[in-house]
């Protein structure tokens, strides 16, 4: 078995303390997806207006959202990501992440790029952290781990 051998397609799997409506409060709403992954994340009639540390925005179309299970959007470069999220007998969730459609040039920065994004998420639904610095001149494009 590879690591991440896939042609195109990314996969993480998390595990968080939070229960799976938690999460999926803060994957599916504006302050929860600010929390943890850009700057601002505001949803607008389907649509995720992000805009990142380094100044770079992006509009996801929200490809589903399937309360408490199931988070797809349309990210980056157009490809799929998707948080599919189930309990895991313990009060928990175990989270799994597929980006689909990631264009192979961007494959190394995308795989990392999502370990910064869940570590972020799982500091803030478990512990109410906010890893990052909000800092314009600390981040990803700099060589900062800063989603």
């Amino acid at each position: 078995m590879s690591f991440q051998d896939e042609p195109g397609i990314i996969r993480w799997r998390l595990h968080l303390r939070a229960p799976v409506e938690r999460v999926y409060q803060t994957l599916s709403t504006d302050a929860g997806r600010a929390s943890f992954w850009a700057e601002s994340a505001v949803e607008t009639n389907g649509i995720i207006h992000f805009i990142f540390p380094n100044g770079y925005t992006w509009d996801a179309k929200i490809v589903q959202a399937s309360a408490p299970h199931l988070y797809a959007v349309q990210y980056i470069d157009n490809s799929i990501a998707t948080f599919s999220l189930a309990e895991d007998g313990q009060g928990g969730t175990d989270l799994t992440l597929t980006d689909k459609g990631v264009p192979e040039q961007y494959r190394a920065e995308v795989i990392a790029g999502w370990v910064s994004v869940l570590l972020a998420l799982k500091a803030a639904v478990d512990f109410n952290v906010d890893l990052r610095t909000h800092d314009p001149n600390r981040h990803w494009d700099h060589g900062y781990a800063e989603n």
